[in-house]
């Protein structure tokens, strides 16, 4: 690791840590994330073409089966978070290319878990499609390259819908927009590119933004895994990734986001990384250790620019 830093940029020890070639997820992350590297040069192209072949892609493929699908087809919800739609959410944040392998999973996720208006269900239940399950799952064909794809596109149509007739909560249920399905709402709508953001996906980014500019996570008041830094993300979210949103949307600026960035900051170890303090259930692949450096979290934070 690097020496200690005092700006909110990375080191040149943090960056040849985040850099070494034998990771290449993180390598290829913080090299289009953090350096603004283009999709085309290179080293970004090589980085990327080795994720599929290293830990953890690699061990989350060997346990996918000929069909597209994990654990079981069908459904791909439970168990959490070993069944197929989470590995679409986890292999999207690891920056993983689209290949057969892939396609395959796609083609099984439409199949099973779309429903004819166009909204993903996490069960057979009429009811069961949470907003944030949605918003994952769009912001993952996204980036994996599947966005221009029809289904995505309806899928599009029923969020903005979904969002425009409920009210928000923060906790509780019943038929409203919970906080965590905003924020992936809005992280969904942020990797759209700006030519295809009209319409459903411009309701869905105004209504999210309103929303979580008003409520902000309160220590005390809100679900403890908001304050917790978190890889891979499956269900809940982080305060980490409530600013990250908000700043990719260009609201960088909102009074509400001074306390995600002294949160933020007190995190930081004195070697200029971020610690890996949560890791969801039960997964196919090790993301480190709790508690210590992960380059998974550091990129994040780095990528957030929230200095």
């Amino acid at each position: 690791m690097g020496p200690p830093v005092n700006g909110t940029g990375p080191s040149d020890g943090t960056l040849a840590w985040l850099l070494e070639p034998s990771d290449p997820s993180p390598r290829y992350l913080t090299l289009t994330r953090v350096l603004g590297r283009p999709a085309d040069a290179p080293d970004v192209r090589a980085s990327q073409r080795a994720i599929p072949d290293t830990g953890p892609a690699r061990d989350i493929l060997m346990a996918q089966y000929p069909q597209g699908y994990w654990m079981h087809p069908g459904i791909g919800y439970s168990p959490r978070y070993r069944a197929t739609l989470w590995q679409i959410l986890i292999l999207a944040q690891l920056g993983m290319p689209r290949s057969e392998s892939l396609d395959r999973a796609v083609a099984h996720l439409f199949e099973a878990n779309q429903r004819g208006d166009g909204a993903f269900r996490a069960s057979r239940e009429g009811g069961d499609t949470p907003i944030g399950l949605n918003g994952s799952l769009l912001w993952a064909l996204e980036v994996l390259g599947y966005g221009e794809e029809p289904r995505v596109r309806d899928a599009w149509s029923w969020l903005a819908g979904e969002m425009a007739s409920r009210r928000l909560r923060v906790t509780g249920s019943g038929g409203t927009v919970p906080v965590w399905g905003a924020v992936r709402a809005l992280w969904a709508a942020n990797a759209v590119p700006p030519p295809r953001r009209a319409g459903p996906v411009e309701r869905v980014s105004s209504a999210a933004v309103d929303l979580l500019l008003d409520h902000p996570p309160e220590p005390g008041e809100s679900d403890p895994r908001w304050f917790r830094l978190t890889f891979p993300l499956t269900r809940a979210s982080d305060l980490l990734q409530w600013a990250e949103v908000l700043v990719a949307a260009g609201c960088g600026d909102a009074p509400c986001l001074s306390e995600a960035r002294a949160w933020l900051q007190r995190r930081r170890r004195p070697d200029g990384a971020w610690p890996l303090e949560r890791v969801p259930g039960k997964l196919w692949a090790d993301f480190g250790a709790v508690g210590e450096p992960n380059k998974w979290i550091t990129v994040r934070a780095l990528a957030a620019d929230l200095g």
